[in-house]
């Protein structure tokens, strides 16, 4: 990759002693090209946090190195990073005003008075404030404080901008209007962010590509679609999607031509061999145990396939989510039209092997993905 904004090299964070106290993050390495939009994702507790606030400053780093815009930075203070952040709890001086808030950083810069308040206006009117700009930040709501956080952060000439949960604070529909016009602006100036989020839909719309992170190990960093495809390991196949991934122990074995994936109950699912390449073949009949898993929209009603009992059926509006008794565990499959089915129905279903996701039980790394090796 070329034109590296961000190095991470190799960064542990302890909090305590090193290699005595907590391990929050655990060996990172990652690089942000400039222009890219990056989120960290991850649930609450995974070192996403701790991650940022080492690039911005606020964290020591415990071991390794961070380059920022071809300088060493860990050892700096924040304030000699040219740094912008969003905090998740807003920040803002509560003695001025929202307005005075958001170009403040232009101010210390000594820009003209006419560009200051041409770059807020703009900002403000993309995240829908024009309207507080003269209030006090303690006489908006959390939400409002929240978004004048952000256009603090993204008005400012900086290496790189930080958002840490940046719409965490916002009602549904006014969120997904502003991730749109979020990436737009960042886009158009050619800055570079990296976004910490829990939320799957804000990381896929927002971000060129996605850092995955759990108990402070990054678990795949790739692009939405890879990570979606073809999932690095068990862990990020289950995390990432909605509804999840299923997932089902399996045993294999090859009989009379055929790819045979043992589930649990006496279930078996029977392939070609000819459907699997032969290093794919070779690769899950070396092991006999594995576990295997498709997406809910991979999986198919028809006359063939397997046995399955309906448990729950749920009409969302745009899809249905059905949910039936399968291999002894739950396997869920989403449909676009309205399912006219009932609990207990009987259904069969097909689980092709373009959309197999094959993992290995004990390290949870994938084996392969459909008709290719991982």
């Amino acid at each position: 990759m070329t034109d590296i904004m961000l190095n991470i090299e190799n960064v542990d964070k302890f909090y305590g002693p090193v290699g005595v106290g907590v391990h929050a993050v655990k060996g990172i390495d990652m690089q942000v090209a400039r222009g890219e939009i990056i989120a960290l994702l991850g649930s609450s507790g995974c070192g996403k946090t701790s991650t940022l606030r080492m690039v911005a400053g606020f964290e020591a780093v415990s071991r390794g190195r961070i380059h920022l815009a071809g300088r060493e930075v860990h050892m700096l203070p924040p304030v000699k990073r040219n740094v912008a952040m969003a905090f998740e709890g807003y920040s803002l001086y509560p003695t001025v005003t929202v307005r005075d808030n958001i170009a403040f950083a232009l101010k210390a810069a000594r820009l003209p008075q006419s560009e200051v308040e041409s770059r807020v206006r703009d900002v403000a009117q993309m995240l829908e404030i024009t309207d507080i700009l003269d209030r006090f930040p303690t006489s908006v709501s959390g939400g409002q404080q929240q978004r004048a956080s952000l256009a603090r952060a993204l008005i400012r000439d900086a290496d790189l901008h930080l958002l840490d949960e940046p719409m965490g604070q916002l009602e549904p529909q006014l969120r997904t209007l502003l991730r749109g016009r979020i990436k737009h602006f960042i886009k158009e100036r050619g800055l570079t962010a990296i976004l910490v989020t829990h939320d799957q839909t804000e990381a896929n719309a927002l971000a060129d590509r996605i850092a995955v992170m759990e108990d402070g190990v990054l678990q795949q960093y790739a692009s939405p679609a890879e990570i979606k495809e073809r999932p690095a390991n068990l862990f990020t196949g289950t995390f990432v999607g909605e509804p999840p991934m299923n997932v089902f122990p399996a045993s294999a074995s090859v009989s009379a031509g055929e790819i045979l994936l043992n589930l649990a109950g006496g279930l078996v699912l029977r392939y070609p061999e000819a459907e699997f390449a032969p290093e794919v073949r070779q690769s899950i009949l070396s092991r006999g145990d594995v576990v295997i898993g498709v997406r809910p929209y991979a999986v198919h009603r028809g006359e063939g396939g397997a046995e399955a009992q309906v448990v729950a059926n749920q009409w969302l509006g745009d899809q249905t989510h059905i949910a039936a008794a399968f291999a002894e565990s739950t396997v869920v499959l989403v449909e676009h039209d309205r399912a006219r089915l009932s609990e207990g129905d009987r259904i069969r279903i097909a689980l092709k092997p373009d959309d197999l996701h094959v993992f290995d039980p004990d390290s949870g790394m994938a084996i392969s993905h459909g008709r290719g090796l991982a």
